[in-house]
């Protein structure tokens, strides 16, 4: 009775905390944005005026004029010349850096590039493991590591402990036919959702 109790306990936790947290990095988005552009709406307005979500939608306003100037040619300019004295500056240049291949990485611009699911060979045993072609342009890879059939491979570990980032010949790799949400969620699951 008590192995029965557990299980289904354990399996109103898998399901309630996947939404919990999804909600929770929301609510703690929204509640961010509004703490901190709420304050300075209250500079500028008179507190009657002012109604709480304010500062959510002014962030989201933000947010969209930013993309919208990342399209004028001076505007990028003007950023990859900021972005460069970030590179330039110890410790944050090493942050910074991660930070935005991480967001690079979802970028709506660069994430055609990442959306290469292919099954990995392992040898001559007849294993394959899913990964994602994160570079498979030989003039971007490290010196070292340039080869006309070189690519670079992401090779995730189950239960989002980790993963391997692999160089290897393009004859090791076959494309599949699944998105890379598909791919990540198959692969981070050790298989057990299945597809879709």
């Amino acid at each position: 009775m008590l192995k029965s109790i557990s299980k289904t306990f354990l399996t109103g936790l898998i399901t309630i905390l996947p939404v919990v947290l999804t909600l929770y990095l929301l609510y703690w988005l929204v509640v961010s944005t509004e703490s901190a552009l709420g304050s300075v709406i209250r500079l500028v307005l008179p507190e009657n005026l002012y109604w709480p979500g304010m500062g959510s939608i002014a962030g989201l306003v933000v947010v969209f004029l930013v993309g919208l100037l990342m399209h004028a040619y001076v505007v990028r300019r003007l950023f990859a010349w900021g972005e460069e004295i970030l590179y330039h500056l110890p410790l944050i240049k090493s942050v910074y850096r991660a930070i935005r291949d991480f967001f690079d990485y979802f970028s709506p611009d660069k994430k055609r590039q990442f959306e290469h699911v292919v099954a990995v060979s392992i040898g001559d045993t007849g294993m394959e493991v899913i990964g994602f072609i994160t570079q498979a342009v030989p003039e971007r890879l490290p010196k070292d590591f340039q080869g006309e059939d070189s690519i670079l491979v992401y090779l995730p570990l189950s239960y989002m402990i980790g993963g391997y980032t692999v160089l290897m010949p393009r004859s090791a790799v076959r494309t599949l036919d699944m998105s890379m949400e598909e791919a990540m969620r198959f692969t981070l699951t050790a298989g057990v959702k299945g597809r879709g």
